[in-house]
């Protein structure tokens, strides 16, 4: 493990520029986790909507973040700040934007990726228990967890991009094989309802599509290891569209194939799905059925570390947005400590504590929680905290892509009118409305009847810290003109300080 230092100066080019295209592209992919959303997510929005036409949806999405993903990468050429979504949105709205940008995606990416610990923590359990017969409790696992994701943090980002290239990489082979058996032995026989559009636009499309973006989530965190690939102005935009174009073909197939192991029949009917064989277990049982139980062992594994896998790239992100909001002074500049390996180091500390003192107050108040309403870590930790999550972070690209529009109004730079202008205008519109489904469908995503506490709480988490984060914004314009300055533009200083020539002029922030 290496060592870290509180007065490491900052890491020489050499060390901290060590990410290409597929190494990204590996990171972006692996916070998506394709084995959790189809095994998981995919399951879940079928037993939950009754809406055959989730392959329609994942098409629909891709080709909306596709579109994002056009101005953002434009942006990227010249914006090069591990804060990524903070420093766009500072130097194209305006500073007090920035910070308030800053605050929703710390909070968002924070609510990922401690929300996921919950699955990780049953599944781990349920994984002992199948096997040993050993009852261990959820969090036990997840302490276990948080200690190798901190260890890798701390460490070259290198090293987290081959072990999640290689656990993403076994992930895409055990699907492919259930794409193929499923495709080879469908339950009710072929069917092409899936991809019909038709069976998309019914009565619960806006959930299917709330339930279909949290799917995608990760693809836009490319840019937050700018400061950290050999080639930004390439690696980033080709990066983000490779993970777009490769998540969003596979989730397609894949949840066709889903539909077909389940039976587009028993899909559609509300009572065709058993409360008993709801979510993973639909996949899990046509695995048991067709390939049998080693393939299920397989799988379940192969299940976790997908899960970890989008584990370790949450919390990079969460440490680089850290790392990039103490070294403009808006956090405390500890934060901004790395390592001789370039590594941020304390924010992945920091990120770390927070995990565990969340993961704690939920262990503690499962005391009373009755089994009969399902696995406590699931409904609560996981279900809440990852959907606020997601809320949060579309709301972050929404603003983004009006950002991208501010960024190149004075100065278009030499990009196309359809760059800078068209697909971003397209984009938060699509986005917009994407925000405004899940809301309006989030006791749905909670699985709620109807609505309680939570059902405004968790939106108001992701969404309130922003409007207190423009605030402080404003408030630093007034009491630190120097740190005010210093928004949006930490990366730019670095490339000067390390003598790159990769970085492009700093943007018109106010």
């Amino acid at each position: 493990m290496t060592t870290p230092r509180t007065d490491a100066p900052p890491a020489p080019a050499a060390v901290r520029r060590r990410l290409g295209v597929i190494g990204v592209a590996f990171l972006i992919v692996a916070a998506s986790a394709p084995l959790t959303v189809i095994a998981g997510g995919v399951t879940s929005t079928f037993s939950v909507t009754h809406v055959a036409g989730m392959p329609v949806a994942f098409i629909l999405l891709a080709a909306a973040l596709a579109v994002f993903a056009i101005g953002y990468a434009a942006m990227s050429r010249f914006v090069t700040n591990a804060g990524a979504f903070y420093a766009y949105v500072a130097q194209g709205i305006g500073r007090p934007a920035g910070v308030g940008a800053s605050v929703v995606a710390l909070v968002a990416y924070n609510l990922m990726q401690i929300g996921i610990w919950g699955m990780f923590g049953f599944q781990v359990s349920m994984f002992i228990a199948e096997k040993t017969g050993a009852d261990i409790p959820w969090w036990v696992g997840v302490v276990v967890g948080i200690v190798i994701v901190g260890w890798m943090g701390v460490n070259r980002v290198d090293l987290s991009a081959k072990v999640l290239g290689v656990l993403v990489a076994a992930e895409f082979v055990v699907v492919i094989v259930f794409d193929v058996v499923a495709f080879a032995e469908p339950a009710a026989g072929f069917s092409t309802v899936p991809i019909e559009p038709s069976s998309l636009f019914v009565p619960g499309v806006g959930a299917v599509l709330a339930f279909g973006i949290a799917g995608f989530m990760g693809f836009e965190s490319a840019a937050i290891y700018s400061e950290e690939s050999k080639d930004p102005r390439r690696t980033i935009p080709r990066a983000t569209f490779l993970a777009v174009a490769v998540i969003g073909v596979f989730y397609a197939i894949s949840s066709w194939a889903l539909a077909l192991a389940i039976g587009v029949d028993k899909i559609v009917d509300p009572a065709g799905i058993t409360p008993e064989e709801a979510g993973p277990p639909l996949f899990f049982g046509f695995v048991a059925e067709r390939l049998g139980v080693v393939w299920v062992d397989i799988m379940s594994l192969l299940f976790i570390t997908s899960i970890f896998a989008a584990l370790v790239s949450f919390h990079n992100a969460v440490a680089r947005y850290l790392f990039s909001l103490g070294r403009e002074g808006v956090l405390p500049a500890k934060l901004a400590a790395v390592g001789r390996n370039g590594a941020p180091w304390a924010g992945s500390v920091a990120q770390s504590v927070l995990a565990l003192v969340v993961v704690a107050l939920f262990a503690v108040a499962e005391v009373g929680w009755d089994p009969a309403a399902g696995p406590y870590p699931v409904i609560t930790l996981f279900t809440w905290l990852t959907n606020t999550g997601a809320l949060g972070l579309v709301l972050l690209m929404a603003v983004v892509s009006v950002a991208v529009v501010g960024y190149f109004r004075r100065d278009h730079r030499g990009v196309g009118v359809g760059s800078r202008l068209v697909a971003p205008i397209v984009a938060a519109i699509a986005l917009a409305i994407v925000f405004v489904l899940i809301l309006t469908n989030f006791t749905v995503l909670l699985g709620q009847a109807e609505p309680d506490l939570t059902t405004y709480l968790l939106p108001a988490i992701a969404i309130v810290p922003g409007v207190i984060g423009v605030m402080w914004g404003y408030r630093l314009r007034r009491s630190r003109p120097d740190v005010y300055a210093r928004i949006g533009h930490g990366g730019d200083e670095t490339a000067e300080q390390l003598g790159t020539a990769e970085f492009g002029a700093p943007g018109a922030g106010r």
